[in-house]
């Protein structure tokens, strides 16, 4: 059968082939979005050949004299010597794969979850691409996460996806293309002065940036070589009051990304600049300066475990339990 699904990523959630879609973000007024960006999955192993895949021989991949290599590529198997003895050849046993593709921010960390469980990272390259494996999976249904951080600490919205996995067969995540990042340099501004709005996303991207409150408006600009944007918001099209700012990142026609997170800043009289947010005391368990669902991920799974790390017993008391989820609530960051 062929499984190959092209996934539809959303800011929010989607539904696409019966596949629920997230791409969480930090803020209740995160909306859905109608652009998006197309995650194509494909498994190696299956008889077909697919996207990305030179060959696939299904069972029959392996290594020499198999024609069609573990990876559904075509192996170079060099002339034949003379005759030898009747011997046999033995497949050996396919492993099961997952690889994952995408695009980031230019040499930032790439985090990959596994049902809420960190389990790989790596760093992107100079133009922003990343690939990551897992390997030893058993067979079964998923839940994949992954996020990145921008040079000043700020962390992408967490795209997250269903994958089902079958044994002995290697399946490609690939398409994958991370929000930008977002900040502000004032968290109260002056009405008529300019506010500057910046981030992090792939080079050279086209950034789309949404201020809003009861009315959308929409600025562009170019992210440079290493990924950077700047905007300039005039706000004197702004009311008084709190207003939201959001953005995402295309290239070309091809790759669109969803939103990332939403920050608010307020327009009034005065000019606030932004304050740096102090240290977190209790709940950072990954040490990131923020507390959000990474943390409380790794919270969940020493949950009435025994013996958990000191860093995790919140109120030292020897276990995981509601009372340290309520000391997490507190300092919660998002």
């Amino acid at each position: 059968m062929i499984y190959k699904r092209f996934l539809t990523i959303f800011t929010g959630v989607a539904i696409a082939a019966g596949i629920l879609i997230f791409a969480m973000g930090s803020n209740a007024q995160e909306s859905l979005q109608l652009q998006v960006n197309v995650v194509s999955i494909t498994v190696c192993g299956n008889g077909v050949v697919e996207s990305g895949e030179q060959c696939d021989a299904g069972g029959a991949n392996g290594p020499c004299p198999a024609t069609c290599s573990t990876f559904c590529t075509t192996n170079s198997c060099g002339g034949g010597g003379g005759g030898g003895g009747g011997g046999s050849y033995t497949s050996p046993t396919p492993q099961t794969v997952v690889n994952f593709s995408g695009r980031a921010y230019p040499k930032s960390t790439v985090t990959l979850l596994k049902d809420a469980q960190i389990v790989a990272t790596t760093i992107a390259g100079v133009d922003a691409n990343f690939q990551m494996s897992i390997s030893g999976l058993s067979a079964g249904n998923y839940i994949f996460a992954v996020y990145s951080e921008d040079k000043n600490g700020n962390r992408s919205t967490l795209l997250t996806f269903p994958v089902s996995v079958t044994s002995g067969v290697t399946t490609n995540v690939s398409g994958i293309f991370i929000a930008p990042t977002i900040d502000v340099d004032k968290s109260e501004v002056k009405r008529g002065d300019n506010i500057a709005i910046f981030g992090q996303s792939t080079p050279q991207a086209d950034i789309v940036i949404s201020v809003s409150s009861e009315e959308e408006f929409f600025a562009k600009t170019i992210s440079d070589r290493d990924g950077i944007y700047l905007h300039n918001f005039d706000t004197t099209i702004l009311d008084y009051g709190v207003h939201y700012t959001k953005s995402k990142a295309s290239i070309g026609n091809l790759l669109i990304s969803s939103y990332g997170r939403v920050i608010s800043f307020k327009v009034g009289t005065i000019t606030v600049l932004k304050e740096i947010k102090p240290e977190i005391s209790k709940g950072d368990l990954n040490n990131d300066n923020r507390v959000n669902l990474v943390d409380f991920s790794i919270a969940a799974y020493w949950y009435k475990r025994p013996s958990p790390p000191s860093s995790v017993d919140l109120n030292g008391d020897g276990k995981v339990d509601l009372v340290d989820f309520s000391i997490m609530a507190y300092y919660w960051t998002g």
